[in-house]
């Protein structure tokens, strides 16, 4: 069964001279990592948006486990390019934050659990500020993770990290998601990381974005750096780059 549906979804700004996206429609399986890739500006974060119920389209309609996305939950935790941290909390205090209030004393526990999970423990007491942009990701991470999100929503979280930082947690991100298994929808413009990360891609039209494609990636989990360098890799970031170019 489906935990996201997508129906016809439209997207027109507000001054009706800006259509965002065009009749897009798909679902998403429960513990699936799905990425939407396409070009800047092709609606791909605002599908995202409405996903998390910060947007809403303008037609068509979006269903989380079957009821209509009306408004923001946290069952659906969206991680943003910037790290959304508070500097005045610790990185304790940051995953802790939507725990508080129902667990107690215990909330420090299941915080610990899933930093541990992301590979920062030993910097539980460490202010944003101290950390590198990889590690402020990891600590956001692990703050959707401990709130127990049935789906992880994703806008371009690493592009603004250097390469081998973003390689590391492209396979950090990869080795999560095969132990905590939440549903994962990633937005990327970059083809190798959608190749490298996800089970299925959706490829968007530039503006008015649609649907141009989707991509079933069957090289299993968990996957290696070596996945790169295969012929079945190349094939695909041949065909996807002609399709983004077309």
């Amino acid at each position: 069964m489906a935990i996201i549906e997508i129906e016809r979804v439209s997207k027109v700004y507000a001054t009706g001279s800006v259509t965002a996206l065009s009749e897009i429609s798909f679902d998403i399986a429960e513990g699936e990592f799905v990425t939407l890739l396409g070009p800047s500006g092709c609606g791909k974060s605002t599908l995202l948006m409405m996903i998390a119920g910060l947007e809403h389209p303008t037609s068509g309609a979006v269903r989380f486990r079957g009821q209509p996305v009306t408004k923001a939950g946290r069952e659906r935790y969206v991680v943003f390019q910037e790290p959304s941290l508070f500097p005045w909390r610790t990185v304790l205090r940051n995953v802790t934050i939507g725990l508080e209030a129902e667990m107690g004393r215990k909330a420090d526990d299941e915080a610990c659990r899933y930093l541990d999970l992301v590979g920062l423990s030993g910097f539980e007491n460490a202010y944003p500020q101290h950390l590198s942009g990889g590690m402020k990701q990891r600590a956001a991470l692990a703050r959707g993770l401990s709130m127990q999100s049935d789906v992880l929503l994703m806008d371009e979280p690493f592009s603004a990290l250097d390469a081998q930082t973003r390689d590391t947690l492209q396979l950090e991100l990869l080795n999560i998601w095969e132990k905590a298994r939440r549903t994962i929808v990633f937005v990327t413009h970059s083809i190798e990381e959608a190749i490298f990360l996800s089970q299925r891609i959706i490829v968007l039209s530039s503006r008015p974005g649609t649907i141009r494609d989707q991509l079933t990636v069957s090289e299993p989990t968990p996957r290696q750096y070596e996945f790169r360098t295969t012929p079945e890799f190349g094939k695909m970031k041949t065909y996807l780059y002609r399709q983004l170019s077309a």
